[in-house]
């Protein structure tokens, strides 16, 4: 890693609940003192999106942020959700209600839509429970054209079976998410997620040419290279971790009854 200081990008606004932070020309970090993810306004010369948006309760203190930026909520033309966490998604309806654009990888549309509260985490966030209806369902190698911005829609599963990453390939701007965080912390993996499938995603991201980490947590990273590799060592530490765990556990005892449900679905045919 880098021995260098983090660079420290200017605090345009901050309210008691979260800070408005210049991440780059037209590009905004939303950031909340509380256990919300970090919400990202790029306002582009043909439409305006907001990355994520965090929690329905942060809703009104981010709005003072938008409006500070000159882009209150209807001015934005679509929300993007970078997965299917309640930390990330929380406020969305209230765009909902705006008639504004919500897009999410499908398989994070599914869950969401679907009110599917165990993978959205809505008990560890004490959420609303109230629909997120997402209107444009996002694949890899979609592009968001914002004009002077051209994001890369990248399916990054590992934290979550849905997790996608934006790139603009011309700036090096990378939004992250929970996929790589500075200093190569990794948003864990919940669910439907995958060490293995976090590894390919982290290769994916250090073949990219990034300049600057907009990640879903903490501040802004222009060390990128640096963090997806300590974020690699890190990942295949834990699958080695698991391995053992696994190893030490009586794996045959522990499979027996999946097995014998096999055999017993076998028999069907018989």
């Amino acid at each position: 890693m880098s021995e260098r200081k983090p660079t420290a990008f200017p605090i345009l606004m901050k309210n008691d609940i979260c800070s408005l932070i210049q991440a780059a020309d037209d590009v905004y970090q939303i950031r909340f003192s509380n256990r919300a993810a970090n919400a990202y306004l790029v306002r582009g010369s043909a439409r305006t999106i907001l990355i994520d948006v965090g929690l329905s309760s942060n809703y009104p203190a981010m709005v003072e942020c938008l409006t500070f930026a000159g882009c209150p909520p209807e001015k934005i033309d679509m929300v993007v959700l970078s997965h299917e966490h309640l930390d990330h998604i929380g406020a969305a309806w209230h765009f909902n209600e705006r008639r504004t654009y919500v897009a999410a990888h499908r398989l994070a549309a599914n869950k969401i839509m679907l009110r599917d509260d165990f993978s959205m985490l809505r008990k560890m966030f004490n959420e609303p429970n109230v629909p997120i209806n997402i209107d444009i369902w996002l694949e890899e190698g979609n592009l968001i054209d914002l004009g002077n911005f051209r994001l890369n829609v990248m399916y990054t599963p590992g934290h979550t079976s849905a997790c996608i990453t934006l790139f603009d390939q011309d700036k090096g701007l990378l939004f992250a998410a929970d996929t790589l965080m500075p200093g190569g912390v990794m948003g864990g993996v919940f669910g439907s997620g995958s060490i293995a499938d976090y590894i390919q995603s982290l290769e994916r991201i250090k073949g990219l040419n990034t300049k600057l980490l907009l990640s879903g947590h903490g501040r802004l990273s222009d060390t990128p290279q640096d963090d997806v590799r300590t974020a690699i060592a890190r990942s295949h530490g834990l699958l080695e971790d698991t391995a053992q765990l696994f190893d030490a556990l009586d794996a045959r005892s522990n499979f027996e009854p999946i097995m014998q449900s096999v055999r017993d679905l076998n028999k069907l045919d018989d």
